[in-house]
């Protein structure tokens, strides 16, 4: 680093010793009150904290209200808006714990299907957890490995590969991952690197884009990486606008003209890079998708055949949603509304892949009641026709999300009812009057037993 900074090296290398900011990107979906903090100037939504609260402890965090997101990684952004025309399928191919994914899921077209894979199935569930919070309809997350994405052929409109890296923008934030630095660690990460190119390349579409990123310095893992994938992809490398005023640092390699630097004491956030790279060729129609959907739809009919026949959909589970085009499926016990226009290339997907959360999942069928799912409060698509609302105070959101039971005013009606906080849903319970059964997810509950004596409000 002292050779590629050169006089710049002493700022950087004491900026690392700093400590790293605190940033937040708000659910655009969810959230539409103002908030008194600094703007990331490079994204939307998105703000600087003076200190880190503790995030754990804010109800509308478990609601999807914001993300607690680095700074530098938001610049994704600026790529997508200044190149991305029309998308109907998008991947994020190497997406846990999920920030990305959720700032793709805000920036792509509503009608556009992100696809958001993680290969480790303990951090795909996490990245499921944050997709579901943030409530978009038309989202999959999956759990491969980037080869198994390359028998789909010309799929997808967009790629983001923010790909395994040796870490070096995360020394000041995490311990870990200065003790597991070495210069053997760089070399075994730039030949992963492409090799995890070379097998989702395949899956872009003509003129779609490949977002490249990654959160260490080196060049070989960076701009040697980019020159690879002109030089032998056939890629073309784009700009992105930027202002003076935000620090990015361009490219360190002469010949790599379009490369983009987050380094520590020149711009606020954390060590991040990115460069964005087209594939060449025409921009065609998306009918090869419907069709090669279908074909697997048969294909899985004639399978079916002789087998038991699926339980039936519940019609209340169909009122729940505000709006239409849905096709509902039972997977085992579990409802799931799908878009319409959506399915075909569901089929496709779960013809190959391991899917771990799609659609808007509605309930779970037990005997004859239909018990509905945590992601159905979740969702923005929720009708607020369907289910009760009761709104609880801080510490009884605090209780629910520690799945303690709760108490529901006397009036609150029987059933199921979604409590909230601040007017935002955080799930189900289901009162029997004398007491409410809490049906928060297990596993995702609040796990700490201290709660703080003040109240934690983010936004």
């Amino acid at each position: 680093m002292r050779n590629l900074l050169g006089e710049g090296y002493e700022v950087f290398r004491e900026a690392l010793l700093g400590e790293p900011a605190v940033s937040i990107r708000l659910n655009p979906a969810k959230w539409h009150e103002a908030v008194n903090y600094e703007s990331v100037p490079w994204a939307t939504h998105a703000y600087y904290l003076q200190e880190r609260p503790a995030f754990t402890f804010d109800p509308l965090l478990h609601g999807g209200c914001y993300y607690v997101q680095e700074a530098s990684s938001m610049f994704v952004e600026q790529a997508v808006k200044q190149h991305l025309g029309e998308a109907r399928v998008a991947l994020d191919l190497c997406a846990a714990p999920g920030g990305k994914s959720t700032l793709l899921r805000s920036l792509l077209p509503n009608d556009c299907v992100l696809v958001s894979n993680e290969v480790m199935r303990p951090r795909a569930q996490v990245l499921a957890e944050n997709i579901t919070k943030w409530g978009h309809g038309r989202c999959v997350v999956t759990s491969n490995y980037p080869a198994d994405f390359t028998p789909l052929g010309e799929v997808f409109d967009l790629v983001l590969v923010d790909a395994p890296c040796s870490g070096e923008g995360m020394f000041r934030k995490d311990e870990v991952a200065v003790a597991e630095w070495s210069p053997e660690n760089v070399e075994a990460c730039w030949k992963r690197q492409r090799d995890i190119l070379t097998d989702i390349w395949p899956t872009l579409r003509p003129g779609a884009l490949l977002i490249y990123s990654t959160c260490t310095f080196n060049t070989e893992e960076d701009e040697e990486n980019v020159r690879w994938m002109v030089d032998e992809l056939g890629a073309e490398l784009l700009p992105v606008a930027t202002e003076e005023a935000w620090g990015i640092t361009p490219s360190l390699v002469p010949g790599v003209e379009h490369a983009y630097r987050f380094l520590p004491g020149r711009t606020r956030g954390e060590g991040f890079f990115l460069a964005v790279l087209r594939k060449g060729g025409e921009s065609c129609s998306h009918q090869g998708v419907a069709l090669d959907g279908a074909m697997k739809r048969k294909s899985a009919d004639k399978k079916a055949k002789g087998k038991q026949p699926v339980m039936a959909v519940p019609a209340t589970c169909k009122a729940w949603l505000k709006d239409g085009g849905y096709i509902y499926k039972v997977v085992g016990e579990e409802v799931v509304a799908v878009p319409a226009d959506m399915e075909p290339l569901m089929e496709m997907l779960a013809a190959r892949l391991h899917l771990v959360h799609w659609g808007i999942p509605l309930a779970t069928l037990k005997g004859r009641d239909a018990i509905p799912a945590h992601a159905l409060a979740m969702s923005t698509a929720l009708s607020a026709e369907a289910f009760a609302m009761c709104e609880l105070s801080y510490a009884d959101a605090l209780r629910y999300l520690h799945r303690e039971a709760v108490t529901l005013a006397a009036d609150a009606p029987r059933g199921f009812v979604i409590v909230t906080y601040r007017g935002i849903p955080l799930g189900f319970v289901k009162n029997l009057g004398n007491r409410a059964n809490n049906l928060y997810p297990n596993e995702w509950r609040i796990r700490s037993g201290h709660f703080p004596e003040e109240v934690v409000a983010v936004v």
